[in-house]
């Protein structure tokens, strides 16, 4: 069964910062882990380069792109939002974001009016002269501060760009075959006749009326369980489908409809099932037997995930040889003092 999830774009944002595009996303509950847990990869030194990592490559919409850096695209009062900043603010977001807007141009138009929305509230905030504030001075002093440092750690550990070697990824996907298999699925469609679980006596009668009846009509010779579906399923969400629920694993079936399931031929009907809602029909449309997902389909995945616990291992590795080499020198006593004296434990009785 399918989940979805909508991520609306808020109207403004941190000052410093630009609104997340919104996307539809659908999660499919049988879609099994891209990506294996945290294994143990080939370790080595951290490096200390000398340089700065090299710039990110410019977006797909830069690319071939017949509008100028420096060309203004929108506007609001005395302020312009150019090309190149609205390529900044669509760098900044990740994969899925990206991709949501190349498919979907009135996304990028969304873009465009957070940033505008950001810059009246910027002006309006400029001239309270709030940026002058001492509580937003110590703020931004902060903010610049994690900037820096985190740009930076994030320079200098990040992997090489051929990091990890085929072999590599060979090694860490047999070290987690397990994780990639995926589960026995079925197909499957049902009718429900929705009888509610402290249900009187008139209303459950009733309810098992109609259940006879459709069971009734399942049984004659050539009966159409989409048609029947259609006409007298209650539940309207596979109704309108021809009662199709969808490609659910085996993990996710309630036990008592595993146990109707499991076993059933292929286009077979199953006997009506009592759920808390009601009696669920089911037919079993197809089955698809478990299997392991190959390197091929999860490799781009699994290659993410060694390179991110590669950059984490890297930047507790440089952090603590500088900490080696400038030892840091706490006063507790002082530190204890900070403390308020609420925070401290009742005494025992």
């Amino acid at each position: 069964m399918n989940k979805h999830a909508a991520f609306a774009i808020p109207l403004l944002v941190t000052l410093t910062g630009y609104a997340a595009v919104p996307e539809a996303a659908a999660q499919n509950r049988a879609t099994p882990p891209s990506a294996a847990p945290r294994a143990a990869t080939p370790q080595a030194a951290v490096p200390r380069p000398a340089t700065p990592s090299q710039a990110a490559p410019s977006s797909p919409a830069e690319d071939g792109s017949a509008v100028k850096g420096g060309e203004v695209v929108a506007r609001v009062g005395d302020s312009d939002v150019t090309a190149e900043e609205v390529r900044a603010a669509l760098a900044s977001l990740d994969a899925r974001r990206q991709a949501a807007v190349a498919r979907d141009p009135a996304l990028l138009s969304q873009t465009v009016r957070a940033i505008l929305a950001n810059r009246l509230v910027l002006r309006e905030a400029q001239i309270k002269k709030w940026d002058q504030q001492p509580s937003v001075v110590a703020q931004l002093a902060r903010a610049r501060e994690n900037l820096i440092v985190e740009s930076y750690l994030n320079s200098v550990t990040m992997p090489a760009e051929n990091y990890p070697a085929e072999a590599d990824i060979k090694n860490v996907y047999d070290a987690n075959i397990g994780a990639f298999l995926v589960p026995r699925r079925f197909q499957l469609a049902q009718i429900v006749v929705t009888v509610a679980k402290d249900a009187d006596k008139a209303a459950d009668d009733a309810g098992r009326k109609k259940l006879d009846d459709v069971a009734k009509r399942l049984k004659q010779s050539g009966a159409d369980f989409a048609a029947i579906a259609r006409g007298a399923s209650d539940d309207a969400a596979t109704a309108e489908r021809d009662g199709e629920i969808g490609w659910v694993t085996e993990p996710d079936l309630r036990p008592e409809i595993r146990g109707q399931v499991i076993g059933l031929a292929k286009a077979a009907i199953a006997e009506p099932v009592r759920l808390d809602d009601g009696w669920h029909i089911l037919k079993l449309l197809d089955t698809e037997a478990a299997h392991t997902r190959p390197l091929a389909e999860v490799r781009d995945a699994l290659v993410q995930r060694i390179r991110t616990e590669r950059a984490e291992a890297n930047r507790r590795a440089y952090v603590a040889d500088l900490l080696r080499q400038t030892p840091p020198v706490v006063n507790e006593i002082a530190l204890s003092k900070l403390l308020d004296a609420k925070s401290e434990p009742p005494p025992t009785r």
